[in-house]
């Protein structure tokens, strides 16, 4: 019986290693066969990752030399090398920053000139800074028509205002009835509807 066991045994451990040998074989059939998609991928993955990495380091880097430039604005406003370091990094912080001073100086030309701005944000106060200051109620009004306007319900009592004052009351109305029932500024056009406006 011991002899037996032992030539199973052996005959199981043969079958194993031959199945081993064979795997060991199809595997290197497989590598040398795909060798060169192998290491292409293994590169890829390589390039991915370092310029990756490289991309994170520079924006850390711009994002630090921002920082410094916004402190030194702090402390001088006119700075321009600041300023200009600013605008080449991004040039949507550059328009807020110049959009702020503009509101404390009340300087109408800057901000007429942010009026085009790539910042979507700041394109619109200062459209709406711009058509405010004016006090035409044609400018409020084509601002109030843009689809996402910050301060369109602002801007259309603005423009009613101005209608009232030219006693157009027919134009008040119809832009007091656009501002939406959910606005804050609702009951100042009820009440202007029914008290300013007759």
């Amino acid at each position: 019986m011991s002899l037996k066991n032992d030539i199973n045994m052996v005959r199981e451990e043969l079958n194993s290693e031959e199945k081993f040998f064979e795997k060991a074989v199809i595997t290197e059939k497989f590598v040398k066969k795909y060798k060169k998609f192998l290491i292409g991928g293994l590169v890829a993955i390589v390039v991915v990752v370092a310029a990756n990495i490289a991309y994170d380091i520079n924006r850390e880097s711009e994002i630090k030399e921002v920082n410094k430039a916004l402190a030194i604005l702090n402390e001088d406003a006119e700075n321009s090398e600041a300023l200009r370091t600013i605008k080449q990094i991004s040039p949507d912080l550059y328009d807020a920053w110049t959009y702020s001073n503009a509101v404390v100086k009340k300087d109408m030309l800057s901000m007429k000139g942010l009026t085009d701005s790539s910042s979507m944000m700041v394109a619109d106060l200062a459209s709406y800074e711009v058509a405010q200051d004016a006090k035409d109620a044609k400018l409020l009004d084509e601002y109030a028509s843009k689809k996402d306007a910050v301060y369109r319900d602002l801007a259309l009592v603005q423009s009613a205002i101005i209608y009232m004052s030219k006693s157009e009351i027919q134009k008040a109305h119809e832009r007091l009835a656009q501002i939406s029932s959910e606005s804050a500024l609702r009951n100042i056009a009820n009440a202007l509807m029914h008290y300013g406006v007759k």
